[in-house]
């Protein structure tokens, strides 16, 4: 079991002082040793000028925000700063030559978004949602990213995943080294990605004296894809389910909706086990979870329970989990043939914002009739929940806007009101994406959705 932190930094191995706090975030960690590029706007994973890169040894590059992630997380990976591109790489020359800097704070983090893209792919746009900053006009900044192509940079040599542990930061690698710890230590903060708990560290520079960080354990890994559906592992991150759904016309109609999960940066260290874990009430996630029917493993020393989903979420911040417990992975049920699958979002901004109303459906038919239905509402009581008398009142309908505008009269919901919406507002944005799932059933093309 290794006791010192080690990462590799914009190539070259760095072993950590002993005295290191593990849960000093990366971003103060960085500007601590001189690499400023990084900087802090917001320190909540919104604006994205702390953006840098995780190095896999497959290859692959995985733009995070260095605010939220912290050092004992980072043991044994590979980070790449602005530092380690230098002002002669092809990418920063092309933001530059296209004038599409100006005051260069946020640039940073837009130069390492664009170097991750350029061996990722995938939609530009999208590539740059979670860097806010748009101060030099938007299409300088795309018309760069059309010129730049693949460095071909050799990925890192990375040892395989192991136990560490620094003072009170414990990194199982296995699943019973992990509840373990968890059967002992039940008072630990239990970190997966650190999205949401990583405010903790960066906003509020909380140092919780036991952390139990799980990204390393083998259990955990991965998106399995199964005859029955998807097994999505605890320390799986958005990014990897998004791409399973992109791999499989099946899930498809995810895609649109889960690319809108926060950022490239939130969705590669983010987890959906995460989300339950913390049982927070903002997680786009959960909708599609319930509209599933989705199943959460969970273990403990004696033995492994399944929960269906809509019995874990007990209540707002609150769910089923024993003290020590852990969750090992979410099983997704594969849609029956010939089911209908939805997911909607509205939010003030398109990308990278957090919902006013979320509505996923999961539809089955029967001799052209509505034979069960799954409607399963975000943003509008303390947690996400399913519609009992909306998806009653579809039963032996043809899916038509009429049954869906007699769907939304159904609802038995008493929203809540913040900044982000009236109750008025979201009652009837929640009848309205009802009425959009007519639309979509309809088969009209996506850009009328966009």
């Amino acid at each position: 079991m290794d006791d010192q932190l080690r990462l590799v930094l914009n190539g070259a191995p760095r072993t950590l002082p002993r005295h290191q706090s593990p849960t000093t975030t990366l971003l103060d960690w960085l500007r601590a040793e001189g690499l400023t590029g990084a900087k802090e706007g917001c320190a909540e994973g919104d604006c994205g000028a702390c953006t840098v890169v995780l190095e896999g040894s497959d290859g692959a590059r995985t733009p995070v925000n260095a605010c939220l992630c912290v050092l004992g997380q980072l043991h044994g990976r590979a980070i790449r700063t602005v530092e380690g591109l230098g002002p002669q790489h092809t990418v920063p020359r092309a933001l530059a030559e296209a004038d599409a800097t100006q005051c260069g704070f946020c640039t940073p983090g837009i130069v390492m978004s664009a170097w991750a893209h350029t061996r990722e792919g995938g939609d530009p746009h999208e590539a740059l949602a979670g860097n806010l900053c748009r101060c030099t006009g938007y299409r300088p900044i795309l018309d760069a990213m059309a010129r730049m192509q693949d460095d071909g940079a050799a990925p890192p040599a990375l040892p395989a995943p192991d136990s560490a542990k620094f003072g009170g930061f414990h990194l199982p690698a296995s699943l019973d080294e992990a509840l373990a710890l968890r059967a002992v230590r039940p008072e630990a903060v239990v970190l997966m990605g650190g999205t949401d708990l990583g405010l903790r560290f960066s906003e509020h520079r909380e140092h919780p004296a036991q952390v139990l960080c799980l990204l390393n354990v083998a259990e955990m890994q991965g998106v399995e894809v199964r005859a029955t559906g998807l097994r999505i592992g605890a320390a799986a991150s958005y990014a990897e389910w998004l791409r399973a759904c992109r791999a499989d016309p099946v899930w498809a109609p995810l895609v649109p909706y889960l690319s809108r999960l926060g950022s490239r940066q939130i969705r590669g260290l983010g987890t959906v086990a995460g989300n339950l874990g913390t049982a927070s009430p903002i997680g786009d996630a959960l909708p599609v979870l319930l509209a599933l029917g989705a199943v959460v493993e969970v273990a403990q020393l004696r033995g492994v329970r399944h929960i269906p989903v809509g019995e874990f979420l007990t209540g707002y911040r609150r769910n089923a989990l024993a003290p020590e417990e852990l969750i090992v992975a979410i099983h997704l049920p594969r849609p029956p043939k010939g089911a209908f699958l939805a997911a909607e979002k509205l939010s003030r901004r398109h990308d990278q914002d957090i919902s006013a109303v979320s509505l996923a459906a999961l539809i089955t038919f029967e001799d052209g009739v509505v034979r069960e239905a799954r409607l399963a509402f975000g943003g509008m009581d303390a947690t996400a929940r399913r519609c009992a008398p909306a998806e009653a009142a579809l039963r032996g309908r043809v899916l038509d806007d009429g049954a869906l505008a007699g769907a939304g009269q159904a609802l038995d919901f008493t929203p809540m009101a913040d900044w982000r919406g009236s109750a008025e507002f979201r009652m009837e944005a929640a009848r309205g994406l009802l009425r959009r799932l007519a639309l979509r059933h309809a088969g009209l093309p996506a850009e009328v959705f966009a």
